[in-house]
């Protein structure tokens, strides 16, 4: 394993199991009587960005990875089924931990974030669109970069100019991608708080300056 790889890994471990024990709530409640994990709810949060890190996008090429090379600082990996559950739990967790670690950083007092949104195809035959359980909520939209049309979601996303998330959103793939953005700056806490108003460019994407009010080109 790279040695910065290990050193961004211990450091990132140690804040994230510090900001848990200081706030507890943020972690899914597990009942008082049975087993607990063994893989703690920092390790499998540390797991889940080294993954992302790395670039796997298999679950189960990652674990295989892990195994072979991370045991030494993840001595109890779960199997991929654990894991896959694990990180469904820890979903709202890790949201809130993007914000924590992000006001911990200089990059988070950007002048300038970035808004754009991207397709989430979910499926292409008509037989798949007919039996998915995203059916309701997927639907079929128009992708103008790729200039086709696609059945699924779209996720949109508000992020400084270094990459960090600090606001995101998944919709159908006709949600208006204007309407999106103003409900993401209400319920993103770190958004409102910076009053920062929006500039909106082509195709919906958008910039945020603290000094700009209701400029639109």
């Amino acid at each position: 394993m790279d040695t910065d790889l290990d050193t961004l890994a211990t450091a990132l471990y140690v804040t994230t199991d510090d900001l848990l024990r200081a706030h507890p709530e943020r972690v899914p409640p597990r009942p008082k009587i049975g087993i607990r994990p063994r893989t703690s709810d920092a390790e499998m949060l540390t797991l889940a960005v080294m993954q992302a890190l790395l670039g796997f996008t298999s679950e189960t090429q990652w674990l295989r990875y892990a195994r072979k090379h991370l045991l030494a600082m993840f001595p109890t990996l779960p199997g991929q089924s654990g894991y896959n559950k694990r990180l469904r739990k820890l979903a709202g967790t890790m949201t809130w931990l993007v914000g924590e670690l992000g006001r911990q950083t200089s990059i988070a007092d950007d002048g300038v974030w970035v808004v754009d949104s991207t397709p989430v195809e979910c499926a292409r035959s008509r037989e798949t669109v007919k039996r998915s359980d995203l059916a309701g909520w997927a639907e079929y939209g128009y992708c103008a970069s790729h200039s086709r049309f696609f059945w699924g979601l779209r996720l949109h996303l508000v992020c400084t100019l270094h990459g960090l998330p600090v606001g995101w959103a998944l919709t159908g793939a006709k949600a208006d991608e204007r309407e999106v953005l103003e409900a993401i700056l209400a319920s993103t806490p770190a958004l409102a708080r910076a009053g920062r108003q929006v500039v909106i460019r082509d195709r919906g994407q958008g910039l945020l300056r603290p000094s700009v009010r209701g400029q639109a080109r």
